[in-house]
């Protein structure tokens, strides 16, 4: 039977809501300076996993005409550009034929990427296939980078370049634990315990799966240990194919964990979860374009070339960690 509560291993990666806002609000701010400082944000990474910010854009109007600045991505803004490459992520999974695991590794690596950075430092495009890439070594599903790129259309060398960044980002800590395994694991203890038949489970199970795959895409997976992800897919599993009395169940998963929580505690985490869901929103075609206008203007990349050359040209080559850089307080 799957452990539906936060193991010590796990739990410096399951936050509160305010946590949450917190680490989000804190790498726009980071942003933000880089964006006044510097006049753009996005930085570039080197081969070998090196950061560097552009030099510092200095106007002969000692940068007066403020109307003329970029400007940055708020917080819903960054939120709606994550919810887009975290459904591209999926459908850059789907069409390579990858099993769940690897597409739930690499979402939490995407997730817990950007708890660090904002889409206005490092491009979601490049992380979102880097992540997948990493997702596949540690899943031992070895995709090379260069059928990775070729793919999508993507230079592999980019995927590369980014996949130290994105691995101190993690802290190394490369082990995800997914629900899709704790849906199998309440499965096969519901089966010994209800003694349901196989079709019957086969169908809880596989709409389960789906379920997870909404609540991947939400902030839930930041918020809740995989178990209870599991049990609020069975839950909304459940209330289609009606296998079993979920009450009595989750009662009796109570009782044989001897777990602290109380039935109503477990109740209000699976609402939670279900909540998180109903209120998942896609950013309409007009709302994404507008933020990607945003966002180019951020990272420095004007609509003619000679812009995009000026950006590389002056970039300042410090060699530094990420965390040295993400931590590191922006100087005057």
């Amino acid at each position: 039977m799957a452990d539906f509560q936060t193991s010590t291993q796990r739990a410096k990666w399951i936050l509160s809501p305010q946590e949450l806002g917190g680490r989000y609000n804190a790498a726009n701010q980071r942003a933000i300076e880089a964006l006044e400082k510097f006049g753009a944000a996005l930085m570039e990474v080197d081969a070998d996993g090196s950061l560097s910010y552009p030099d510092p854009q200095i106007n002969s109007k000692d940068h007066a005409d403020k109307h003329s600045r970029p400007k940055s991505l708020s917080i819903e803004e960054e939120q709606f550009m994550r919810v887009f490459y975290e459904n591209k992520l999926q459908e850059v999974c789907n069409n390579f034929h990858f099993p769940h695991k690897i597409q739930a590794t690499a979402l939490i690596y995407f997730k817990r990427f950007y708890l660090q950075w904002s889409v206005m430092q490092h491009n979601p495009k490049n992380v979102m296939l880097t992540c997948i890439y990493a997702a596949c070594k540690i899943e031992e599903n070895h995709v090379s980078a260069e059928e990775l790129g070729k793919g999508i259309s993507q230079d592999h060398q980019i995927i590369l370049n980014y996949e130290m960044i994105v691995y101190q980002s993690l802290e190394f800590d490369l082990i995800v634990y997914a629900p899709y395994r704790s849906v199998e694991g309440y499965v096969n203890d519901i089966e010994e315990l209800f003694n349901e038949n196989a079709e019957m489970l086969q169908m809880l199970k596989v709409t389960a799966s789906l379920e997870v795959d909404k609540i991947m895409l939400t902030d839930a997976p930041l918020l809740f240990p995989p178990g209870q992800l599991a049990l609020a897919a069975l839950r909304r599993s459940n209330e289609v194919h009606g296998v079993i009395d979920f009450n009595s169940y989750l009662d009796s998963i109570l009782s044989r964990q001897n777990s602290t929580h109380t039935i109503s505690e477990l109740y209000e985490g699976i609402n939670a979860i279900e909540s998180l869901v109903n209120r998942y929103a896609f950013p309409s075609e007009k709302d994404l374009k507008h933020i990607n206008r945003k966002l180019k203007s951020c990272w420095g990349l004007g609509s003619n070339d000679e812009s995009k050359k000026r950006e590389k040209k002056s970039k300042h080559k410090s060699k530094r960690s990420s965390n040295e850089m993400q931590n590191r307080p922006l100087q005057n």
